[in-house]
């Protein structure tokens, strides 16, 4: 019997406002976020990780690989460049649609989907996210998470994709790493109540990230 697998997206901004710490602080969160979840049984198990990051174009950094395979390299960010966040659920949605199995009459395919969006900016190209939202939604994911980092986001375009949006005030490495160990909680809460509940409920997040009702 084979084990369902959890998918989890994390998209990332990687847009030139991102360049310098804040994206040297992003990826050493990555990999504690990597480190901590190794060591949670349950999510060795079933926890299936996809990097997509966006600038000026939306790139699938890592596609859905097993939590023991992951091998993270350093995600560069560009010297200046848009944010295209609709270019990157449209990403999301191929992603999805490639890799995510249903269930059918015979076997059970994989637990729904956990997506994380993590933006210090807003969408250069808002058409195209708010075109994308509503196929996002269909494809029925466990918990979509929309983190804004720093002063410069709007919320209002992240509140149209989730009512889950959490805030990090500063972009340094103790505030994202904050972040990812949130993450990598509620990732392993995902992967310990897979099947049992529909939504996963998040745990408390640390004071450096405020949750946003």
């Amino acid at each position: 019997m084979s084990i369902r697998r959890l998918p989890v997206y994390i998209l990332l901004d990687t847009s030139g406002s991102m360049r310098g710490e804040p994206i040297h602080s992003v990826n050493v969160g990555l990999q504690a976020m990597l480190s901590a979840l190794r060591q949670d049984p349950y999510a060795l198990e079933s926890v299936h990780l996809s990097i997509i990051t966006f600038d000026i174009q939306a790139r699938e950094s890592l596609p859905l690989t097993p939590l023991a395979d992951v091998k993270l390299d350093e995600i560069p960010a560009p010297a200046s460049g848009a944010t295209f966040m609709g270019a990157a659920l449209e990403l999301l949605i191929q992603c999805v649609d490639r890799d995510v199995k249903k269930s059918t009459a015979d076997a059970k395919g994989d637990w729904r989907p956990l997506l994380f969006l993590m933006t210090d900016g807003s969408p250069s190209d808002l058409h195209a996210f708010r075109q994308a939202i509503p196929e996002v939604k269909r494809r029925n994911f466990g918990s979509i998470v929309a983190c804004a980092a720093g002063p410069k986001v709007k919320q209002d375009a992240l509140r149209e994709l989730t009512d889950r949006v959490v805030l990090l005030d500063t972009m340094d490495a103790a505030t994202f790493s904050g972040f990812f160990k949130w993450v990598s909680a509620s990732v392993a809460a995902g992967s310990s109540s897979a099947g049992v509940s529909d939504q996963v409920t998040l745990p408390p997040p640390p004071p450096e990230v405020q949750l946003v009702l």
